[in-house]
């Protein structure tokens, strides 16, 4: 028996022409185009969900050693002292710290580094 995909092949490519919305020129109205438009997309997507992850660690490591400055100490040493005593603060939370409470962050600086 003969197989008639109309519907289905429509169906398909009105999926891909919805994803590709906003593309610019023949991108969101040219199925071929569309389609090879939408893969580089979800390329992109992929590798800057990692990126995200390296850039978010690299700003809170420039917050906490900028903070960590105006106390007199350095990134690293700061960071030695928290593990050795054990004090378990990811550096993000340690970065909203150093923007938003400024003293609990001098407090802890204080706590693990004794003058």
């Amino acid at each position: 028996m003969r197989v008639k995909r109309g519907v289905k092949a429509r169906r398909r490519r009105n999926k891909v022409l919805d994803r590709a919305e906003g593309y610019r020129g023949s991108g969101s109205r040219v199925f071929s185009v569309a389609k090879e438009m939408n893969d580089r997309g979800m390329v992109f997507a992929y590798r800057d969900r990692k990126q995200r992850k390296r850039e978010f660690r690299k700003l809170w490591i420039t917050r906490i050693s900028a903070a960590a400055k105006q106390n007199g100490t350095s990134y690293s040493k700061l960071m030695g002292a928290l593990t050795s005593s054990k004090i378990n603060l990811d550096r993000k939370v340690l970065s909203d710290m150093a923007i938003f409470d400024p003293e609990a962050f001098t407090q802890i600086v204080q706590q693990v580094l004794p003058k």
